[in-house]
């Protein structure tokens, strides 16, 4: 079977156990269709460059699947009835990816931290060149 990665957006009005909920569908959607859903990533609430249908944020969710193009056929028609739905993506992919995606990656890179501002000035700034006196 081929394989995808279907990202879709959600409202921000939806609260985490709909958008949980809504994720579950999705998943009996496809395993009812003879399917299997491989990672599952919620990328959280995340602002919008634009808006869509009046929303300035949306729900981020990235699923993996490997099913049968009439799977990913009736998860779309779903989706365009869904008015929590907002936008969806699905893309044909040669292999799945098995670690985290590029954007949770960033994420756990971001949340480590680069440490404070306000270190040590550094050589050749404008307070090592002024002199006292």
């Amino acid at each position: 079977m081929p394989y995808y990665e279907h990202v879709f957006l959600m409202r921000q009005d939806l609260a985490p156990a709909q958008v949980d909920a809504i994720i579950e569908n999705h998943k009996k959607i496809i395993e009812d269709a003879g399917g299997k859903v491989g990672k599952v990533e919620n990328w959280g609430l995340r602002t919008l460059a634009y808006k869509i249908r009046k929303n300035r944020k949306a729900h981020y969710v990235l699923m993996n699947l490997d099913c049968p193009a009439d799977a990913v056929k009736e998860l779309e028609r779903n989706e365009r009835l869904s008015d929590d739905v907002i936008r969806f993506m699905t893309v044909r992919v040669d292999e799945l990816e098995e670690g985290p995606s590029a954007m949770m990656r960033s994420r756990e890179e971001r949340g480590r931290g680069r440490g404070g501002r306000g270190g040590a000035p550094r050589h050749g700034s404008r307070t090592d060149d002024k002199k006292e006196g």
